[in-house]
């Protein structure tokens, strides 16, 4: 498998489709860099959306067609809207299809610690840290308080 030539892992690529690609990619670091070619992923953009689509969403500056495929995919599947959405154990901020903020995770960062339990106190006290749904409910009570100065600004 390593004296193929890159042109034969390409070919082969482009019979995959997204999900395949995106699961190949995780083999190995080869398969990583040549299943991120930005023509295999134009052209899915195109087999999925059309070629107008893909005319108008081309990547600008360092954006490949890599994230903007992932993007418009997460914007078919989540809507334009801001939106919380969870991928796996991680929560994130999504806005017209881009990620915006990581508002963390389900695992606690104590369980990312190797810490022993006599430990467990002095490092609790040093780090504080807030569960998913605190931040949750903080970010949507900063959104409220600004959607409030926003209607007041709209009355007046």
């Amino acid at each position: 498998m390593e004296k193929l030539p890159p042109e034969l892992f390409l070919r082969i690529f482009c019979l995959l489709d997204h999900r395949n690609l995106a699961t190949a990619q995780l083999v190995c670091r080869r398969w990583k860099m040549l299943g991120s070619d930005n023509s295999l992923w134009c052209d899915l953009f195109i087999e999925r959306w059309g070629s107008d689509q893909a005319t108008f969403y081309s990547p600008v500056d360092t954006k490949s067609w890599k994230h903007v495929y992932m993007v418009q995919d997460r914007c078919d599947r989540n809507g334009l809207g801001l939106k919380i959405i969870r991928e796996g154990d991680d929560y994130y901020l999504i806005h017209q299809g881009e990620i915006q903020r990581h508002l963390g995770s389900r695992k606690s960062k104590m369980e990312d610690l190797s810490v022993s339990s006599a430990d467990y106190k002095d490092v609790k006290e040093e780090v504080p840290s807030l569960s998913i749904l605190d931040k949750i409910l903080f970010f949507i009570g900063d959104l409220e308080s600004a959607s409030v100065q926003a209607k007041r600004s709209r009355l007046v």
